[in-house]
C-alpha cells in the first residue's frame, strides 16, 4: 500500500507499523529503503527474509540527527566527526564501532555498524515520529528496498512492484540522488572508502583532514559491495563507444531485444533497439541510472549495453555501480 508521506497521519500510521516489530518503505535522497527497527534483531530479520538477502550482509541504520550516533556506536573519531558536520544530513554512512549487544543483526553480526542521516524530508520526519512512538524507535535498518542484488528502487512505485501491495511504502517522490551513499570505515586510525557514491574523494578527504585509503581484507563488510550487485534482469554489457556502435553495425537490422544507453549518439538500423541517452553530467546520470535500468527491464528487453562511463573523480559512483551490474 501506498500512502502519501507527506501527510502526517501516513507518518504516524508508519512509525506504528516499525514500533510493532513490522517493515516499511520509505524514501530517501539516495534510493528507497527497506525499513525495520534497528534495534529489534526479529524486526531485522524481516528485512532479510524479504530481500533474499544473506543476513551475513550488513544493513545500513539511519538516524535522525548526529545526536542520536552514540545510541547505537561507541566512539566517533575527530576524523568521523567532521564527516558528520560536513555532510550530515546527506548521502554519507560512516562505519563506526558498535556498541556491544546493540543492533547485532542489523550489523551483520560485525562489531561496526553503518551509520547515517538522510536528507530526505519525509525519511527525516519518519525518523521523528518514530522517536515518539510506542515504544520509541531510534534508528532504522534500511538496505534499499528490492530483491538481494537487483536494481535499486528510485520510486515508490518500483518498491511496490517488488513487494506488491501488502508492504507499506511512504510515497516521497522520486529520489533525487538515485544511487546509495558513499561509506567510510572509521573504525580505524585513518578512514578507508568502502563503497564510492556521489561525493567525490576530493570532498572527502578536504572534509576530514585525511587521506582515503582503499579497503583492504581486514575492512568491515559494508552494503552493497558484492561483486555481483544492482543488476537488471537483462544481462547488462558495458563497452566502450566505438565497439557499442560496432556491434550494432554487425547486427544490423536484425537487431531486436536490445537496449543502449550512451553518451554518443548511436545508430541503428533496427527500429527494434530502445535507446536512451545517457546524460553528460554525473549527477544526473546518478539520478536516472536506475530507473532507467528498470525501465529497459520493464520493456523486456534481454541485453542492456551501456556505454563505459568517463574516468573522472565524479563518475566514480556511477562506474562501481554498473560494473556491479555487469557482474551479474
Amino acid at each position: 500500500m501506498i500512502l502519501d508521506g507527506k501527510l502526517p497521519l501516513s507518518l504516524e500510521r508508519a512509525a506504528r507499523t516499525l514500533a510493532a516489530g513490522e517493515l516499511v518503505a520509505f524514501p530517501t535522497e539516495t534510493v528507497y529503503g527497506l525499513g525495520a527497527d534497528a534495534a529489534s534483531n526479529d524486526a531485522v530479520a524481516k528485512i532479510f527474509a524479504a530481500k533474499g538477502r544473506p543476513s551475513d550482509h550488513p544493513l545500513i541504520v539511519h538516524v535522525a540527527d548526529a545526536a542520536a550516533v552514540s545510541h547505537f556506536a561507541v566512539a566517533v573519531p575527530e576524523f568521523a566527526q567532521r564527516l558528520i558536520d560536513a555532510f550530515w544530513p546527506g548521502p554519507l554512512t560512516l562505519s563506526l564501532p558498535r556498541r556491544p549487544a546493540m543492533a547485532a543483526a542489523a550489523a551483520g553480526g560485525q562489531d561496526s555498524i553503518g551509520l547515517r542521516c538522510p536528507a530526505h524530508p519525509v525519511a527525516h520526519a519518519l525518523l521523528l515520529a518514530c522517536r515518539q512512538a510506542a515504544p520509541p524507535v531510534l534508528g532504522l535498518a534500511g538496505p534499499s528496498a528490492n530483491q538481494f542484488g537487483r536494481v535499486s528502487p528510485t520510486s515508490a512505485a518500483h518498491v511496490q512492484a517488488e513487494f506488491g501491495e501488502a508492504l507499506l511504502v511512504l510515497d516521497g517522490g522520486a529520489c533525487s540522488v538515485g544511487i546509495e551513499s558513499t561509506i567510510v570505515d572509521c573504525t580505524r586510525a585513518a578512514p578507508v572508502l568502502l563503497r564510492p557514491g556521489v561525493l567525490t574523494r576530493d570532498q572527502i578527504e578536504l572534509a576530514c583532514g585525511a587521506p582515503l585509503a582503499d579497503p583492504g581484507t581486514d575492512s568491515p563488510r559494508a552494503s552493497g559491495t558484492l561483486e555481483s550487485h544492482y543488476a537488471p534482469k537483462a544481462k547488462l554489457r558495458l563497452m566502450e563507444a566505438k565497439a557499442l556502435q560496432t556491434a550494432l553495425d554487425l547486427l544490423g537490422p536484425d537487431a531486436a531485444h536490445i537496449a543502449t544507453y550512451s553518451r554518443v549518439i548511436l545508430r541503428s538500423s533496427s527500429i527494434k533497439v530502445l535507446r536512451r541517452r545517457m546524460p553528460d553530467d554525473a549527477i544526473e546520470t546518478a539520478r536516472q541510472l536506475f530507473a532507467v535500468l528498470r525501465e529497459f527491464d520493464a520493456q523486456g528487453v534481454r541485453l542492456i549495453w551501456v556505454e563505459m562511463p568517463p574516468a573522472g573523480p565524479d563518475w566514480e559512483g556511477v562506474r562501481d555501480r554498473l560494473k556491479r551490474a555487469a557482474a551479474g
